[in-house]
């Protein structure tokens, strides 16, 4: 199975990597992210210390996990609310059935949400007869395509504005040559109806807010204030990771998602759901359940140094700054989490022997790291997947063969003066040729090494 997923990854990267039109789009849109995020930059004073500060809060809160998410629980339960621990994706989904079950739920309306994506539940309540409409626009959109998100910020980055138009074209009847104006209209009056006859609303979270026991949402368009406002039941599913200790960190933490992920100084909604409606309140769901998702997070939680990835925020910041990413696009890495933090996490989330080439996908130039808003050195934690691959011995016979020989070499002086440069340059042809790669041209073995230059005294 491994061969397999990672002989997928090659061939879907290699022709997103050699698609001008793929390139040509996603470059446009990412580059007017940059523009948006030096724009929104501005706000700070000091960004490197709101980052620092950033930092230790959410690193704190994960070496504290337990002990916030149980504070969480007993905040949240007491106004009502229902939590449900959900050790892995097959657990959040029966959880989940059961409660539209009981609650003779046939519609469902979603605000955009990772973690539901890592579940797959669009699909599993397909299975159910259930009808699940995503209600982000980017979402809708992809979910129309029948594709997955292609970002986890902006699901539909790859498409430009007259592919939705094509789109809109093929499933609606609509101009091809409709605006995106005009589709935002169109998909607003068919949402409309769709909130008003869901009987549960599904939302994801950005953070889960111990001292308070409450869930916080970020949005621009208002769908996840629709999704939890109409329908009788609410459903958040969260990973455990998303835990903060305090309400008033969101005054950090919102601006910094903001500012990495879209530029803004805040986001237009932001919420705070803190468990289902009260007798003297008129509007709310009259029930809402939490679902702490761990799925394999706690593997992640076991590693002393890559435990540091759980304090990701989502901001999608890494992805639009790196080169690989940039290259071969959200969905050839085969996983909801794309990009170098996705490459961190997601060997641990679905089998590291699966997926353990995506902590190789990586230039390691350290722009992912130099971006993160909250300070994660994410090429480090590629370095230490690489180094935990290679000491479970899940690496090719061949390649350690290999790397013992060079290793070999490369530290005893006299093997390496053994050979003449004739000899050196054939067995770089013969066994690095295709290692290399077909259009790249193997560097040429000088007759002369450094050190002969050197005695002589030629420098």
């Amino acid at each position: 199975m491994s061969e397999e997923i990672y002989n997928k990854f090659i061939l879907d990267s290699e022709i997103k990597s050699f698609d001008e039109n793929h390139r040509k789009t996603l470059n446009f849109n990412i580059s007017r992210y940059d523009i948006a995020v030096e724009n929104g930059k501005k706000q700070y004073a000091n960004l490197d210390l709101a980052k620092q500060r950033a930092e230790k809060i959410k690193n704190k809160a994960i070496d504290e996990l337990e002990k916030l998410l149980i504070e969480f629980e007993a905040n949240f339960s007491s106004r009502g609310g229902k939590v449900i621990w959900a050790e892995d994706s097959d657990i959040a989904i029966d959880e989940i059935n059961k409660i539209l079950v009981k609650h003779s739920v046939k519609n469902v309306v979603k605000s955009k949400s990772m973690t539901t994506e890592e579940i797959e539940l669009n699909e599993e309540l397909k299975k159910q007869g259930v009808n699940s409409f995503e209600t982000d626009l980017g979402e809708y959109i992809v979910q129309l395509a029948g594709e997955k998100p292609y970002h986890i910020v902006t699901p539909c980055m790859h498409k430009s504005k007259e592919d939705i138009a094509l789109l809109f074209n093929e499933k609606f009847n609509r101009p091809k040559d409709s605006t995106p104006e005009e589709i935002t209209a169109f998909v607003r009056n068919v949402l409309r109806e769709k909130f008003i006859s869901a009987e549960a609303g599904i939302t994801g979270a950005n953070f889960l807010i111990a001292d308070i026991g409450a869930v916080a949402l970020t949005e621009n368009e208002g769908n996840g204030l629709m999704s939890i406002s109409f329908p009788k039941v609410h459903i958040a599913i969260v990973g455990i990771e998303k835990i903060i200790p305090s309400m008033k960190d969101l005054d950090l933490f919102w601006p910094l998602l903001a500012t990495h992920g879209t530029g803004q100084n805040v986001t237009v909604y932001n919420s705070i759901i803190s468990g289902p409606r009260l007798a003297d309140e008129i509007d709310g769901p009259e029930e809402m359940y939490v679902i702490l998702l761990d799925n394999r997070r706690t593997e992640i939680l076991k590693k002393v140094e890559q435990r540091r990835a759980l304090s990701c925020i989502r901001c999608g910041a890494c992805l639009n700054n790196c080169p690989v990413y940039k290259s071969i696009g959200g969905h050839s890495y085969g996983s909801t989490y794309s990009g170098p933090i996705g490459s961190v996490i997601t060997p641990f989330l679905k089998g590291m022997e699966d997926y353990k080439h995506l902590s190789f996908a990586s230039s390691l130039c350290g722009k992912c790291s130099s971006i993160c808003p909250v300070r994660i050195n994410i090429h480090k934690l590629l370095l230490y997947n690489r180094r935990d691959i290679v000491n479970s011995g899940l690496t090719k016979k061949s390649d350690r063969v290999f790397m013992f020989a060079y290793k070999k070499a490369m530290t005893n002086r006299w093997l390496l003066d053994l050979f003449g440069s004739k000899w050196k340059n054939y067995a770089l042809n013969k066994f690095f040729k295709n290692l290399w790669g077909p259009r790249r041209e193997l560097p040429v073995v000088k007759e002369k090494s450094f050190r002969k230059i050197w005695k002589e005294g030629k420098l």
